[in-house]
């Protein structure tokens, strides 16, 4: 079994070092005030590392699932980072969501160093995660990838080759846009319903009977119809990150992106908000109190 070196055991890296340590890998972790409570995976026989170099030193494979792209890049190329330790020939699959040129720059880097390098982004949800049951949209070499592919469905059920190192960014990107932008619409239909006394109820049975049904309306129903956004835990601050970063890779590739920049300003707008980390179905509530406060 290869030892994997996790970083970042969030919500979403809780689920994924969990299962990788069900299927037998031995798992080291890196030692960081984010992280979920491990005591559950060191019970298991994971253990810690204080330094992603050290960690590097002694994992085969090092899994990082941090925030995004100036969280990858810190981690990688600070002074005890990934580089510092990295073995020849070892493995770096990066499950963060991320701009797609810093991505290429890092792949760049992880050969030069005499490695080999993933970029392995997620959809899905720290349920699926905790289930083993996530997507994942893999770039980088063919062979590699299909190496890599038994310890990828120790956490994801759904797992595609994307194309070259940065492909898997730029779907996952791809993905976030459609997803979150279908979450804006929604979201602003929700709160003029709200507005204009429309029963909420009635709202989601014709939006469900019609073209709007679908996976983010039932992510957003129980928000929408009782307060509940315990099934869409997807913070707006994460929102705002991920369409900045779809943005900015769309006008590096000189692509339309007028949607994109009016979703983005959207979350902007919503992040401004004296709720405490709100969440994705919240943005019903202030856009409805927002509008409120125009009238």
């Amino acid at each position: 079994m290869k030892t994997i070196g996790m970083i970042g055991v969030g919500m979403m890296g809780h689920g994924i070092a969990t299962n990788i340590a069900r299927h037998g890998h031995p798992l080291v972790l890196l030692d960081h005030p984010g992280n979920q409570p491990v005591d559950d995976l060191l019970a298991a026989g994971a253990t810690t590392a204080a330094t992603p170099a050290e960690l590097a030193r002694a994992a085969d494979i090092v899994i990082l699932c941090v925030t995004g792209t100036p969280e990858v890049e810190d981690v990688l190329f600070r002074p005890d980072g990934v580089l510092a330790g990295l073995r020849e020939g070892a493995v770096v699959i990066d499950c963060s969501t991320a701009i797609p040129s810093s991505t290429e720059r890092i792949a760049a880097a992880v050969a030069k160093a005499g490695a080999r390098f993933l970029d392995a982004p997620m959809t899905r949800t720290p349920k699926e995660a905790a289930q083993g049951r996530l997507n994942l949209i893999v770039g980088g070499d063919r062979a590699l990838f299909e190496q890599c592919r038994p310890l990828l469905s120790c956490f994801a059920e759904n797992i595609v080759h994307a194309g070259p190192a940065g492909s898997g960014h730029r779907l996952k990107l791809l993905h976030n846009f459609v997803s979150l932008g279908f979450s804006a619409v929604l979201a602003e239909a929700a709160a003029c319903a709200e507005r204009s006394d429309v029963d909420p109820g009635v709202l989601v049975e014709v939006l469900a009977k019609g073209g709007a049904d679908g996976v983010i309306l039932n992510r957003m129903r129980p928000y929408i119809e009782s307060r509940d956004n315990s099934g869409f835990r997807f913070s707006i601050a994460n929102a705002l990150k991920d369409m900045g970063y779809y943005t900015t890779m769309a006008q590096e590739l000189g692509a339309a992106r007028a949607t994109a920049e009016a979703v983005r300003d959207t979350y902007e707008r919503a992040s401004h908000t004296a709720r405490p980390q709100p969440t994705v179905p919240e943005l019903i509530s202030i856009l409805a109190d927002e509008a409120g406060k125009a009238a």
